[in-house]
Order: C-alpha cells, then structure tokens, then sequence
C-alpha cells in the first residue's frame, strides 16, 4: 500500500481521497490522525469509527512508511479447513456498560477506539492477531497465521502488557481502566476463507475460543487467568498462582486455572522450562572432557571457540549448564547470549564483564530450542 487513496479504497471510504489530499495527509501519518482531525476533514461519525478502527488494525510494525518496498502479495485464501494449534486470548473490558451511562456516546467511541488502538499495537508488537473487535471484547489468536513456536509465551507476555497498558489509559472521568483476560491453548480447525468472510468465532471450530472467553468471565479486574496447557507451554517464564478446579459452562468437569502474577526473571529458555533439577548427564563424558581441555587452554591465555551444534532437544544447553557446574569453583566471569526469531537484528546478554581479567566462560544459546532456532551454542 503507497499512498492514503489505496487505504481508504482497501477500506471502502474512498470518496475522503480528495480531502485527505489536500490536506496533505499521507500514508505517512495515518497513525497519528485523531477523532478530531478526522472530524475537522469532514469525516461522518460512523467512517471516522471505521477509519479510526483500520488504523489501528494497521498495527506498529505495519508498512506504512511510503519509502519502505511494497510487501509480497499473501496467496490466496485456502478453501480447506486445516488443524492448528493455536494459542488464544480474549480480552474483555471491566464496567463499559457502566461507563457508557456516564459519558456522551461520541466520548465513550473515543474511550473504546483508544483502548482497541492500544489493544492492537500490543497484539502486533508480540506476533499476534486480531481475529476480531466485539465492541469492548477482543479475540486474538497467537499462532495463526504463521505458526510460531512459543506462541504460549508471547500470548501471556501480551496479556501482561495490555493489563498495564490498559490501566494507564483515561477516561473523560479521569478514572482508570482494567481489563480481564483469558487464554487457552489447544487444537482447532480453521479456514482461511471463513476467516475472511464470517465472524472470527464461526470460521474456529473447536472448544479452544470458548475456554479463552470463559476463563476471562471468571477473572478478577486486572488479572489474566490461562489454561492448564498454556501454563504448560510457559513453563518457568511466569508466576503463577493455582487457583483450583472451576466449573465452568459447558464443560462436563471442572477445569484447573493459574493466575499470572507476572515474569519469572529467568534468564533462558532452557531454564525456563527444566525448572526442577536436571538429571546427570549419561554418554556425553568425550564431550564434556573436550570442553574442559579447551578450557584449561583459555586460562593460560590461548583463546578457544568452540562450536557445539546438533537438533534441536538433543541436549546442548544441558551439556553447557554441565560445563558451567564443573568449573564452578575456578575464578571466571560468565556472559551468556541468546538469539530468537523475534530479534533477528539485534543482541541481548544476560550479564555483562566490565574490565575483569578472569577467564571468561561465554554462551551463544538459542531462546526456543526448535529448528527455527539458530541451532548452536559457542564457547
């Protein structure tokens, strides 16, 4: 998309071309356009909702800069429904109706079009997607349509910072809001087309959706509660808090739900997830024994690297995790790298040496021990 005329034919408002040329508006600045400059353009109430609502679709890593090349066009729709494993979150805002009684109607558009806004940026920021605005409610899907492998962790990261994010929104009462959240993790069967003609919960078959929306019925103002599978797949990341069995509607058996409470602080993937005491390492004592050697070379000033690759589970950052523990008692610094696809272009370290003339003892290690990791750690 070049220019603001597409936009808003893409969006069925092309008869405001003319007006947002010359205004001078482009594709540029669509972001930053309010409800009051769209209504200064002469924008009727209902298309600056609309606008309002598919700029924040655009979301922030979106091409909107006229400068940036055109994206490749996404292949058609397919017709058949496929099986996915999708982690889903529905976000519901606490008191609207209430709201809605307090403010002027055009106030409480403007208080919802903030909230779905900041909604969205969020959503984006952690690989997320809309799948649908049900007035004050929002259904996203994590893992669709680009699978991704820790599509549980950036859900709950997400839902983390929609809370925060939420509650530093105002209203024209000047109070704050809150929001509550749900998410599940399970398998369901999708359609690529229905997605793109008929309601998000019509084109998602499977029992998934409605335990996302049914835990966030059950959860207090400003907290997220997930499903046993989800609290699975995010092993060590968070802390939670089990809050028991609820019987839930529609479901035969109670269900166990965890609250989040908030990040973890671990330092890694592999710690996040073997959060319970690793069991000894068997066969790997050539390995173990090579890297201690190319250790003993390093302390006498006689730099190694070493390179330890293999597939993905077969056991690398155990075998760096092992490494570390042997040399526990020997005066040396540890810095310790991760690489994720989420962050192609930069680098994290977990802990930095500022001027120590120990032995370093440095780690290059995936964040998601999968094939779409790097596959390799460096010594």
């Amino acid at each position: 998309m070049t220019s603001t005329a597409e936009w808003l034919e893409s969006i069925g408002l092309g008869e405001y071309a003319q007006r947002f040329a010359e205004n001078a508006i482009d594709i540029s600045i669509l972001r930053d356009l309010t409800d009051q400059d769209l209504k200064e353009l002469g924008v009727l109430l209902g298309h600056r909702r609309k606008m309002l609502r598919a700029i924040a679709e655009l979301g922030e890593e979106s091409s909107i800069a006229s400068t940036r090349p055109a994206a490749a066009p996404r292949p058609e729709p397919s017709s058949e429904a496929e099986r996915r494993h999708l982690t889903v979150l529905f976000c519901d805002l606490v008191g609207s109706a209430a709201l809605s009684t307090r403010l002027d109607p055009e106030d409480m558009w403007r208080v919802v079009a903030s909230y779905q806004a900041a909604i969205g940026a969020v959503i984006g920021r952690h690989q997320g997607t809309i799948a649908q605005y049900m007035g004050d409610g929002v259904l996203a899907y994590f893992g669709y349509p680009v699978a991704q492998e820790d599509s549980a962790v950036q859900a709950v990261h997400a839902a983390l910072e929609i809370v925060d994010t939420v509650a530093k929104l105002r209203t024209e009462l000047g109070g704050a809001l809150q929001v509550r959240i749900g998410i599940a993790t399970g398998t369901v069967v999708i359609s690529e087309l229905l997605v793109s003609e008929i309601s998000a919960e019509q084109a998602t078959i499977g029992e998934t959706p409605n335990l996302a929306a049914r835990l966030q019925t059950l959860a207090k103002p400003g907290t997220i509660l997930i499903c046993p599978d989800t609290r699975q797949l995010t092993g060590g990341y968070f802390n939670y808090r089990d809050i028991g069995p609820l019987s839930l509607k529609g479901w035969a058996s109670p269900i166990s739900a965890f609250q989040v409470l908030g990040t973890s602080g671990v330092e890694g993937s592999f710690e996040a997830m073997h959060s319970d005491e690793l069991p000894p390492l068997f066969g790997r004592e050539e390995e173990i024994d090579q890297l201690v050697r190319r250790w003993r070379h390093a302390t006498t000033e006689e730099g190694r690297v070493v390179v330890l690759t293999g597939e993905p589970g077969i056991g690398k950052s155990h075998i760096a995790l092992a490494l570390k523990e042997r040399l526990h008692s020997e005066s040396h610094t540890t810095l310790r790298y991760f690489c994720s696809a989420h962050h192609s272009h930069s680098w994290s370290s977990s802990k930095m040496c500022t001027g120590s003339t120990r032995p370093r003892l440095s780690f290059l290690q995936p964040l998601w021990s999968t094939s779409r990791s790097c596959g390799r750690c460096c010594w």
